[in-house]
């Protein structure tokens, strides 16, 4: 009995001190039913991933381009005269062979006047030689004339030849000149404003230029290339300038308006200098566009967007799935068990938000495009499929 009450007293003295173990044993219980709880049911971080796609990706290069005409001719006169009409409305669409200009021609029909009055003399003194040398000839043959009179026979009838060939000639060029009074347009577009006014005096010693016509129904566009593009247009097999029937796509170009809307034609790359220039480091290319609407200008710059090649079949990922460091690019690959690999890879151009895995990827391998920066090589996952 005394026993008991020792221990009773003891328990009450003690009170604080067992109530504060039994407390301690208590959560020492919960946290380890906790942590084996935790162990049991883990949380895994959670990320979405995309298949690696595969498609034809066309790559541009970007430049600033001038329009041009395809055709600037500049309208002279080739003989000299007063003007005397002009026959078109400036700044209208002319055809080709139209009439356009009239120089004085009374100079030039005198002329064709006298050189067809010479032709005349000339052909009758040719036909007088021509008889005399017939009758001439039967006489010599019967010893009824001398060689010499034969000989001067012959040589006044090619004398009279050659003159009625020089008068042909000076007729001609009379009547060349005479044709180059009227001034007729070479080619169809859009004539300028005259340079000249009528009464002037024009010619080639003077004042020649009399007007200027445009083809602008198919432009030009003019444009520079570094020779670091033109290197790799090279590496990639492709010859500016040469179409190859080979590829199933040309180097073609489009341009953006003033207005930054895109022109609806597209156009061709004819021309690449042979040659790069000392002083820019560019070499010049040139393109050929439609023109119907006449929405091109000559003389406008533009922006200009030029194909340079197409890869066919690459592998394209988001922009945003790529983590660069000091050692390359890299990208969480997700495994079949689950768990990420860190796979570093080749990446080739942008384009608008992905990017082309030059190397280090398959097509239809399952890539981390969401939640990779938290992720570790290795770690495990929970995810889910994106677009």
């Amino acid at each position: 009995m005394e026993k008991f009450k020792s221990i009773t007293n003891f328990l009450l003295r003690n009170k604080k001190i067992i109530i504060s173990v039994v407390v301690l044993l208590v959560i020492t219980f919960v946290l380890i039913h906790f942590l084996k709880e935790e162990e049991i049911d883990p949380v895994y971080p959670v990320v979405t991933v995309e298949r690696v796609k595969q498609e034809d990706v066309a790559i541009y290069g970007e430049y600033v381009g001038r329009v041009r005409a395809q055709q600037f001719v500049e309208i002279r006169a080739r003989v000299e005269g007063y003007l005397e009409r002009m026959l078109f409305e400036e700044g209208t669409h002319i055809d080709k062979n139209q009439l356009l200009f009239v120089i004085n021609q009374d100079r030039y029909k005198a002329r064709v006047d006298k050189a067809k009055a010479q032709l005349n003399k000339d052909k009758a003194q040719a036909n007088k030689a021509e008889r005399d040398l017939e009758r001439i000839r039967p006489l010599y043959e019967q010893n009824a004339t001398s060689q010499l009179d034969l000989d001067n026979a012959i040589a006044a009838y090619e004398t009279a030849k050659a003159s009625v060939s020089m008068s042909e000639a000076d007729l001609y060029q009379a009547e060349l000149e005479l044709g180059y009074t009227t001034v007729n347009s070479p080619i169809s577009g859009y004539i300028s404003e005259s340079q000249v006014d009528l009464g002037t005096l024009v010619g080639p010693s003077s004042k020649s230029h009399l007007a200027t016509i445009i083809k602008m129904d198919t432009v030009l566009i003019d444009f520079s290339m570094t020779a670091l593009d033109y290197l790799k247009s090279k590496e990639r097999n492709v010859e500016l300038g040469q179409k190859d029937t080979t590829r199933s796509w040309q180097p073609h170009v489009t341009i953006t308006l003033a207005d930054n809307t895109i022109y609806p034609y597209k156009g061709l790359v004819d021309f690449a200098a042979p040659q790069v220039d000392e002083l820019t480091g560019t070499f010049s290319v040139r393109a050929e566009m439609t023109n119907p609407d006449r929405t091109l200008l000559p003389g406008q710059f533009t922006k200009v967007k030029l194909l340079l090649d197409v890869r066919e079949n690459a592998n394209v990922v988001p922009l945003k799935s790529v983590d660069i460091e000091k050692g390359g690019a890299y990208i969480y690959v997700l495994r079949t068990d689950a768990t990420v690999e860190r796979r570093f890879i080749e990446i080739g151009p942008e384009i608008n938000n992905n990017v082309v895995v030059e190397r280090g990827l398959s097509a239809g391998e399952f890539i981390v495009t969401e939640g990779h920066h938290k992720l570790n090589p290795g770690d495990r996952v929970e995810f889910y499929l994106g677009n």
